[in-house]
């Protein structure tokens, strides 16, 4: 389990399709060197909607390599690293399956996975594709968010290691399929403790 390509923002993008700031960060490409990762924030990386992007749940973004591929193939178009937005590219593990609150080292740094991605239209819009989001709500693969436990700086070709594992068995595709609609286990979801202020909210809305 490894990092293939720490991914910041390439180029800042403006137009009708980039929301209500007008621009965006989403644009990121490899780059070489140690990256800091710090201040709940990727040193180096473009942020512009605050209301729906950053912060300590939502500091660092990570897709993995093989659900890139995948994509690929569905699409038949060429994927690079960072086309999805995320910071981390990785390879060997499954991110959609890593639990709500499991932390993992990466270079210096421990990172705690805290939420999935939901599409937006922004996101649709980078690729030039209207039907993007349903596709991605349906691939039931959205990647996952990480919180910054521990400052500290990552390399391409870092190994992931997973350090702590909580003791419930709800992970990131569980919550992913909530939000899409899958009921089943919302009680279990409202249950977790290491869900953010938000996704208790919502959780245990859905739980009365």
């Amino acid at each position: 389990m490894k990092v293939l390509s720490v991914n910041l923002t390439h180029s800042v993008h403006t137009g009708e399709w980039t929301g209500s700031e007008g621009k965006t960060g989403i644009d990121k490409r490899a780059v070489e060197g140690p990256v800091t990762f710090a201040n709940e924030e990727v040193t180096g990386d473009v942020i512009v909607d605050r209301n729906h992007h950053g912060g300590f749940d939502q500091a660092v973004y990570a897709y993995s390599r093989e659900d890139a591929d995948w994509w690929q193939k569905q699409l038949g178009i060429t994927i690079d690293n960072g086309r999805f937005g995320e910071n981390l590219t990785t390879s060997g593990i499954d991110v959609n399956q890593a639990l709500v609150g499991e932390r993992w080292k990466i270079g210096s740094t421990i990172l705690e996975v805290s939420q999935p991605r939901i599409p937006c239209r922004v996101f649709a819009g980078f690729w030039q594709r209207p039907t993007l989001i349903k596709e991605f709500m349906e691939s039931g693969k959205p990647g996952t968010y990480l919180r910054i436990i521990q400052e500290g700086q990552i390399n391409a070709g870092d190994v992931i290691e997973i350090v702590f594992k909580p003791d419930h068995q709800i992970t990131i595709a569980d919550l992913y399929a909530a939000k899409n609609g899958e009921r089943s286990k919302v009680q279990e979801i409202a249950a977790v403790k290491e869900l953010s202020i938000k996704y208790q909210e919502w959780a245990q809305s859905l739980s009365k």
